[in-house]
């Protein structure tokens, strides 16, 4: 089942741990432009057994370096989380360290795993947009153009000085390349150089709308095209992508390679 992409096929589901449901995607980005970042995986339906059959639960945070060789398609990483249900573990670590060789294996880069108790869950919040920058949806613009383009991107014509600003929209849609079901997701865009015309970001972001991309591939393209179209002295791109099958998948990418990653399982409002 490893050599299978699960999307667009039938499975069958299996509740014993098996690592042959990984299934491993080549990175297709190639970028002449600095870029660093990381893709954070949010696990909110991890669970198995005790050595006495009684299930414990956990979530737990998977931080894959955005220059790894491979990317895991998400459905394969459901269905082998699924397999831990019915197996048993002597403990959470043992969990922690089989995750980690996985997933490591399949990418072919080292990953950093944090697995949050049940004790701690109280300790996650949800960010409001408002708090960390300035959501440009209630923009009205006219637009019937739903596939990337970076040409919607302009500077503005009022200003030439130096701005940091930090955008948010929660437009975002595109589509599974291979199922074609749609992918929601908040972006957040922030940076340091001339003023981004506003309703342009805007229009760009909605024009992904029918774009057939995996979530990391979306956000490397948006980093690429703000950078080249627009030429920031910064800029870091962050997509919250909404959960699916108890998974949420945050891309974030910046210029900046000694920039630390954002908060520690922070969700947005739509997550």
């Amino acid at each position: 089942m490893g050599n299978i992409n699960p999307l667009g096929h039938d499975i069958e589901y299996s509740f014993k741990y098996d690592p042959n449901y990984l299934f491993a995607i080549p990175r297709k980005t190639i970028s002449k432009i600095p870029m660093y970042g990381l893709d954070i995986w949010n696990i909110y339906e991890l669970s198995w057994l005790n050595n006495n059959g009684k299930p414990e639960i956990a979530i737990a945070k998977i931080e894959i370096p955005s220059n790894s060789l491979n990317i895991i398609e998400s459905k394969s990483l459901k269905l082998y989380l699924n397999s831990f249900n019915n197996t048993n573990f002597e403990n959470i670590n043992e969990v922690k360290d089989i995750l980690n060789k996985d997933i490591s294996n399949a990418i072919q880069c080292p990953v950093f795993i944090k697995m949050i108790t049940p004790e701690n869950f109280h300790m996650l919040y949800i960010e409001k947009s408002s708090d960390v920058g300035l959501c440009i949806d209630d923009i009205e613009v006219k637009i019937n153009i739903y596939k990337p383009s970076p040409e919607l991107l302009e500077l503005s014509n009022t200003s030439v000085d130096v701005v940091s600003e930090t955008i948010i929209s929660r437009m975002f849609r595109s589509r599974c390349p291979v199922t074609g079901q749609p992918d929601w997701a908040s972006i957040k865009i922030k940076y340091k150089g001339i003023k981004i015309d506003h309703s342009s970001i805007l229009k760009y972001i909605i024009s992904y709308r029918d774009h057939l991309g995996f979530h990391e591939n979306c956000i490397d393209k948006i980093f690429m095209d703000i950078s080249y179209t627009c030429q920031p002295n910064y800029l870091s791109v962050y997509g919250n992508f909404t959960r699916r099958g108890g998974i949420d998948i945050n891309p974030w990418r910046t210029s900046d390679r000694n920039e630390p990653p954002p908060l520690e399982n922070c969700r947005t409002e739509r997550q």
